[in-house]
């Protein structure tokens, strides 16, 4: 006999549809085929010892199990259920009507019992996609792919449960998940606030302005200044998720195995710091079963990368194409895929090996050429995408003794807000540019035209301060934001000058 049912291979952050087809006849051997990889080939075991334990028998006989489209490599263990589900209806013990009307995935314990699987959200958004409205899915991960509209999905946590559900003995309801309400539930609740920061004025400041720009920001100060303290309150000034970026970043987590239970749906930007000893494929994605990396987690968020110079060198100059084009392109001999990658970078590092250069009480120990030769650990071209350098002081005694409160996140967010309503409304024309930074050289040129006296004022800055050509584009477009967040429609001198004090690392004397 023959039994079919369907289910889905997760390939970078969408699914493709793949048919089970299970047929019994005459023989005495099993056959898995259609590209399975070896986790899937073990399912045999898996499913034969599912099927015992409840009751039921693997057949003796001859077993074609068949995964179309063959020519798509399947991965993973959560073909486990519709698996089992279509040699029982294959070898006659159990009547299954109505099993081709579900997509079906799921991982089998030798008991029965239905463990969580990746990427629901795209499996369902594929589901809905090819018409086929009902899905059974673990129960873990039943509010998950429910956030899609139009489907019925059922979350199931054993295979007997499950069998008797679409034997129509026991009725279940489909998952019912009110996106919005969900949404607006906590996307403004955070755990940390910009109040708690006592000091570093000027700092805060320009954390400001690169969250209203998304401009990616470097920090460079000695240990213990509050690099990383002020890093982790960057995400509460960042503008809140609109639902459409919320589900786009969750999708991405879904297929890296992120989401579980409760947490279905991201409502806050996401805040990634690796440690620096990540590898290439864990830091930009890919590896033979191809994953996000660490940059495509924080797509619409921040990616923090923490004493930026102790990373490995080769790890941070494959970064230098997904920050260019916001995304990333992995390709191999059987297959290319493509990863989202729009974030905001943010790195800190010491000024030197023992990290007390510039230090206003402290003296630097380190030798002649050691500090050029540590800022050399980071390259020219992965510089020049960076908008912003911040030079820390450390914070007087006096600051952090005040018992008066800073400025709150929630102030400085409304700012940010205006200033980005004032960024869409400036693109409108160029619906994939969406912040200044993410402006061209033609754009620039457009929206941030400098009149007389900030012309003459960067040019002077320029030769002065020996800064890089390549400081002239950043300059311009950090004052853009800068106008912003004062609602001025024209760049003005002192806009200019607070953005020249950005460029710290463009100076040509700064190390030397």
């Amino acid at each position: 006999m023959l039994a079919k049912t369907y289910g889905c291979a997760v390939f970078g952050v969408s699914a493709n549809l793949i048919t089970i087809e299970t047929h019994v006849g005459q023989g005495s051997k099993c056959y898995l085929v259609g590209l399975p990889d070896s986790t899937i080939k073990e399912s045999i075991q898996r499913v034969e010892s599912a099927l015992k334990n409840n009751g039921f028998f693997f057949p003796r006989r001859k077993v074609i199990i068949n995964l179309a489209p063959a020519d798509i490599r399947k991965e993973g263990s959560a073909y486990d259920l519709p698996i089992a589900l279509s040699i029982l209806e294959a070898s006659e013990q159990v009547e299954l009507k109505g099993l081709e009307d579900y997509v079906i995935m799921g991982e089998l314990a030798l008991d029965g019992t239905i463990r969580p699987i990746k990427g629901a959200l795209p499996i369902a958004l594929e589901a809905k996609s090819r018409g086929i409205s009902k899905l059974i899915l673990p129960e873990e991960n039943a509010i998950e792919a429910a956030m899609v509209e139009g489907i019925e999905v059922f979350g199931l946590s054993h295979l007997r449960e499950t069998i008797q559900f679409i034997r129509g003995k026991i009725a279940l309801e489909p998952t019912q998940v009110n996106v919005h309400a969900l949404f607006n539930q906590t996307h403004d609740q955070f755990d940390v606030d910009f109040s708690q920061v006592q000091g570093q004025e000027s700092v805060k400041r320009a954390f400001e302005i690169a969250a209203a720009g998304g401009h990616n920001l470097i920090m460079i100060g000695p240990p213990g200044a509050g690099k990383t303290m002020l890093a982790k309150r960057l995400p509460t000034i960042l503008p809140p998720f609109s639902l459409t970026e919320a589900l786009e970043v969750t999708k991405i987590h879904s297929v890296a195995g992120k989401l579980m239970g409760k947490h279905s749906l991201l409502t806050h930007r996401p805040f990634r710091c690796p440690h620096h000893t990540i590898s290439n494929a864990a830091l930009v994605g890919g590896g033979s079963f191809p994953q996000p990396g660490e940059i495509s987690l924080a797509h619409h968020g921040v990616l923090f990368l923490d004493e930026l110079p102790e990373f490995n060198r080769n790890a941070l100059e494959v970064m230098r194409q997904p920050l260019e084009d916001r995304k990333v392109f992995i390709s191999r001999a059987k297959w290319s895929l493509e990863f989202p990658a729009n974030f905001m970078l943010v790195a800190s590092m010491n000024p030197c090996p023992c990290g007390y250069y510039n230090h206003p009480n402290k003296d630097c120990v380190c030798g002649p050429g050691q500090v050029q030769r540590y800022l050399n650990r980071i390259s020219g071209p992965l510089l020049d995408r960076i908008d912003m350098h911040i030079e820390i002081v450390p914070v007087h005694f006096e600051e952090m003794s005040q018992e008066r409160a800073a400025e709150s996140s929630e102030h400085v967010r409304k700012r940010v807000i205006d200033a980005r309503i004032i960024q869409q409304n400036r693109f409108i024309p160029y619906p994939k540019i969406h912040s200044n930074a993410m402006m061209a050289s033609q754009q620039v040129n457009e929206f941030c035209h400098l009149d007389e006296p900030s012309q003459q004022l960067l040019s002077v800055a320029m030769d002065k301060l020996q800064l890089s050509a390549r400081a002239y584009d950043k300059i311009r477009k950090v004052a853009r934001t800068i106008a912003d967040l004062a609602k001025s429609e024209n760049i003005f001198s002192e806009h200019i000058a607070e953005a020249i004090t950005y460029r710290n690392l463009d100076r040509e004397n700064w190390a030397g």
